[in-house]
């Protein structure tokens, strides 16, 4: 009995220190921040404000943006605003389109042959729960899900919070947004005709609380920023699951460069949930996990969300120069970030 008490506390130690170094991994020291802010970037053609700025995508070339954002405000029921937006590498606004279609806009991702995906994550008045293609002149090819219609199904979503395409046409949803909703990754062919479906609520290995942001490194893993759990995991695109990493923060969104740099934003770590990280965005490798930037919040945190709580980015892309780009929704602005 001694010795199986000894065992039970080696292991209880062991783990906690597993736990103890994810997170002194990202913050020991202070990661540098070898980059300076630039507002005011960009902003739209007929000069109104952006609404809650939810996703940002690099275009095929590698230095357009593409942005998605909520009609000026918190949502796009009633609005005859465009949600998408592209800007060429000066900031100038050189397309818009989806007025009038959605409700909730939230991921947006671009395919390798300029194809716009986006995510509209609530369903009301026969709109939304759906996944769409646009080609990049904003006319669609492909949609997913049933308008306005809530559901676990094949071929129903309940809150897609984010779209991925893979290398080889695969198409991936992130299908849940926490709460009542689903908490599933949902695959289908590059048809649309559906595949599988893997995960279900829960903190357990391929367990989610709120699937917010989908990636994807050279290897093809998918990761899968897992926000309400304070991880990123990372499957095979069968399902499989392979690791968990916390040192990135509380992700809400996740981007990863040709060159296997990942880009984590944090919008919601504070002393409640998710102690002892900082907001802000991290730079690491999706090679091996290593964090070696925070680009941070400019503003406290503070607990809970909502107006004037300083949320820091929830999407987040970066340029083929490096140039990492911010999409801030309670702000309700894009921050580029430039090296020092």
């Amino acid at each position: 009995m001694r010795h199986h008490t000894r065992w039970m506390l080696g292991v209880a130690m062991v783990a906690t220190l597993a736990t103890w170094g994810a997170r002194a991994y990202a913050q020991a020291g202070d990661p540098p921040n070898p980059y300076r802010a630039v507002e005011n970037w960009a902003k739209l053609g007929d000069e109104r404000k952006f609404g809650q700025t939810i996703s940002i995508g690099i275009d095929s070339d590698g230095k357009s943006i593409w942005v998605f954002e909520r009609c000026g405000g918190t949502g796009c029921e009633g609005s005859d605003a465009a949600p998408i937006h592209k800007f060429d590498p000066s900031g100038n606004e050189v397309k818009r389109f989806g007025a009038g279609m959605f409700i909730f806009p939230h991921g947006l991702q671009v395919d390798r042959d300029g194809n716009v995906w986006v995510t509209d994550g609530r369903g009301k008045n026969g709109k939304g729960q759906q996944v769409f293609k646009f080609n990049p002149g904003g006319q669609v090819l492909m949609t997913l899900g049933k308008a306005g219609v809530a559901g676990d199904g094949p071929d129903t979503f309940n809150s897609p919070s984010d779209v991925l395409v893979a290398p080889n046409g695969d198409i991936f949803v992130a299908d849940g947004h926490g709460g009542d909703t689903n908490a599933r990754i949902v695959k289908f062919s590059k048809d649309g005709t559906f595949i599988k479906a893997w995960g279900r609520k829960g903190a357990g290995p391929g367990e989610f609380a709120l699937p917010h942001r989908l990636a994807m490194d050279s290897q093809g893993r998918l990761f899968v920023a897992d926000r309400s759990n304070s991880r990123i995991q990372l499957f095979d695109q069968d399902g499989k699951f392979l690791a968990e990493w916390k040192q990135f923060g509380r992700p809400s969104g996740i981007f990863i460069d040709k060159n296997d740099t990942l880009y984590a934003a944090d919008s919601e770590s504070n002393n409640t949930q998710n102690p002892g990280f900082k907001r802000g965005i991290y730079v690491g490798s999706a090679k091996d996990g290593k964090v070696t930037a925070l680009i941070p919040d400019p503003l406290p945190a503070k607990e809970g969300r909502g107006p004037g709580t300083g949320s820091a980015a929830e999407g987040v892309a970066a340029d083929a120069d490096g140039v990492v780009y911010g999409g801030e929704v309670d702000a309700r602005k894009l921050m580029r970030y430039v090296k020092k």
